[in-house]
């Protein structure tokens, strides 16, 4: 089974593949699409879950999205024909880092996937080349929220902790108008649901070949949340302005 297949089965439940709940996602694009005839692009989309919610609350909005995974997109156009909204949605399949600018957006929203573009900063060097004057970034990314552990770090990278984030986006040259930190109940319920699902589709399936390897990825990998990072991990999501709009 490959690790498309494994995301896919362990994101049924869980659509948005970032530690975000329903009503979070709803207000953050509130925030980051406070007209609704927006044009947006969403870089490393995936199966476009973002565009899609807000294609379908905002009927005059325009989307477009990137990414590497041909089986993803195929899922979103599909999505995207069943609410009636493929009209509105243009998918790109390369890497996000790639994409040659060709006209700009009102908002770029790239969350949980900096690590296409080697991190924060660079992500969002990569937005602002295809952002309009007065345009908004919806950025996601992972911090520490307490000192990790070496089995963390060794997971996830150096993070920097939530206010050394902010200062260094800010220091980027970005200001922050809207923000939000996942609650203990929103990464429980994602690591739960992703690794509930997996372990669900094994026992579901035992005759099928890949139902071994789906269970015990998805022991392995509760076992390293509960046992690593859960205790240190945080997530937070930013909407963005560029501060030299003042000038």
């Amino acid at each position: 089974m490959s690790r498309e297949q494994i995301s896919a089965i362990a994101h049924a439940d869980h659509p948005i593949k970032s530690p975000l709940a329903d009503d979070s996602v709803t207000r953050l694009l509130a925030h980051g699409l406070p007209r609704g005839d927006e044009r947006v692009l969403d870089l490393g989309c995936g199966t476009a879950e973002w565009l899609l919610r807000a294609l379908k609350a905002r009927p005059h909005l325009h989307a477009e999205g990137v990414d590497t995974s041909e089986v993803s997109l195929t899922q979103a156009r599909e999505a995207a024909t069943d609410l009636g909204v493929g009209g509105r949605l243009t998918l790109h399949h390369q890497k996000a880092a790639d994409l040659t600018p060709t006209h700009p957006f009102d908002l770029v929203i790239s969350v949980g996937a900096t690590h296409a573009f080697g991190g924060l900063l660079p992500t969002l060097a990569a937005a602002r080349e295809h952002l309009a004057p007065g345009g908004r970034v919806l950025i996601g990314e992972s911090f520490w929220d307490r000192t990790p552990s070496p089995t963390a770090v060794e997971m996830f990278g150096d993070l920097a902790d939530l206010a050394t984030t902010v200062d260094h986006v800010v220091a980027d040259g970005w200001t922050p108008v809207h923000g939000h930190v996942s609650t203990r109940a929103e990464l429980d319920t994602y690591e739960w649901a992703c690794w509930g699902s997996l372990a669900s589709w094994a026992l579901d399936h035992p005759t099928d070949p890949a139902a071994a390897q789906a269970l015990e990825t998805a022991n392995a990998q509760r076992s390293q949340w509960l046992h690593g990072y859960r205790d240190s991990f945080g997530f937070l999501c930013l909407v963005l302005r560029r501060t030299s709009e003042l000038s």
